[in-house]
């Protein structure tokens, strides 16, 4: 049983695809982080408001189409097959359980259903089945995406064609610090992924996670290297980790929270037009931090009890929030 993801990679990273002229360089983003904390704020509220409603997020769901059992090394997840977490692996869902979930989703204020599956990259035959869970999803008027590991240039074609609107494939942490986090899939194979994502039509949703050990300079590298891309992502995931029993990660400890704010600001900075979202981690936010990342800039949340597979705080407790914050949900 493999217990680290720190052997060396298979062949180094390649460059992130950039624009001719870098939208930012590394002193320039390091300068935002550093500047004084309400400057910081406000700069970041500015470009929300030029580009969103500030009161109103987007409500996510997140489900799991096919559990545990994933060839990777990722050094935080539960799924891979690298690592003893208890976790029981399953088959692809069928698509009547998928599509029962997502009714069940729209019913409780979604209006962007995820469907992730623990894999490497999908087979060819299961291409058809998650192309008809595109079409039952979108029939109900929601937006639709999924993260399925690395696809093949024709693989993300089809998934295009079924009208999938958006392929989520994070690259983690930044460039330094990647191959201390996974080395069975490189940061070159991502950005692969996400150029056959790109070339198909399909929007680009890429954040990463804080909290798995690394320093400000890598949050700095990740957002540097999205930021920079021809198209930045239109959606930026930013998690905070939950650390795993039986994981490599699983004694890290989490960033203080004003760091974790200042990482959602700079990336609402850096990408002013992308929808940036708070994901994993909020089970344990308290109240205060997260009406700060809302007043950082994070406008999408996902709702629902679980993550695929980590706790989410519960509707009620949502809903509680909410209504102290006069948040309003985002219509489709």
């Amino acid at each position: 049983m493999t217990t680290t993801a720190t052997s060396a990679p298979q062949h180094k990273a390649s460059p992130a695809p950039q624009s001719t002229t870098p939208r930012w360089t590394f002193d320039a983003a390091r300068a935002l982080f550093e500047q004084p904390f309400s400057d910081l704020i406000f700069q970041a509220q500015t470009a929300h408001r030029q580009h969103f409603d500030p009161n109103e997020v987007q409500m996510s769901t997140l489900l799991s189409i096919k559990t545990g059992g994933c060839a990777e090394n990722c050094g935080y997840c539960s799924q891979s097959s690298h690592f003893e977490t208890g976790l029981k692996a399953s088959r692809l869902m069928a698509l009547d359980e998928v599509r029962t979930a997502a009714a069940r989703a729209k019913a409780g204020g979604a209006t962007r259903f995820c469907m992730g599956a623990a894999w490497r990259e999908p087979k060819d035959r299961d291409i058809d089945t998650l192309c008809e869970m595109v079409h039952e999803v979108k029939a109900m008027g929601m937006e639709t995406c999924m993260t399925l590991g690395m696809l093949t240039k024709s693989q993300a074609e089809r998934l295009a064609g079924a009208g999938l609107d958006y392929y989520n494939h994070n690259i983690d942490t930044g460039p330094e610090y990647y191959e201390k986090v996974v080395t069975t899939r490189t940061l070159a194979d991502r950005l692969d992924t996400l150029e056959h994502v790109r070339e198909a039509g399909m929007n680009v949703c890429c954040g990463g996670i804080i909290g798995m050990g690394e320093a400000r300079e890598d949050r700095i590298g990740m957002l540097l290297l999205l930021a920079n891309m021809q198209i930045p992502p239109e959606s930026v995931p930013i998690n905070a980790l939950v650390p795993i029993r039986g994981t490599p990660l699983g004694n890290s400890h989490a960033v203080e929270g004003i760091e974790f704010v200042r990482t959602i600001a700079a990336a609402r900075i850096m990408m002013p037009a992308s929808m940036v979202r708070l994901s994993a981690g909020r089970e344990t936010m308290s109240e205060e931090l997260q009406a700060l990342c809302f007043l950082a800039g994070a406008n999408s949340i996902f709702i629902g009890d679980r993550l695929l597979t980590t706790a989410n705080p519960a509707k009620e407790r949502d809903d509680r929030l909410w209504a102290k914050l006069g948040i309003r949900a985002m219509t489709a």
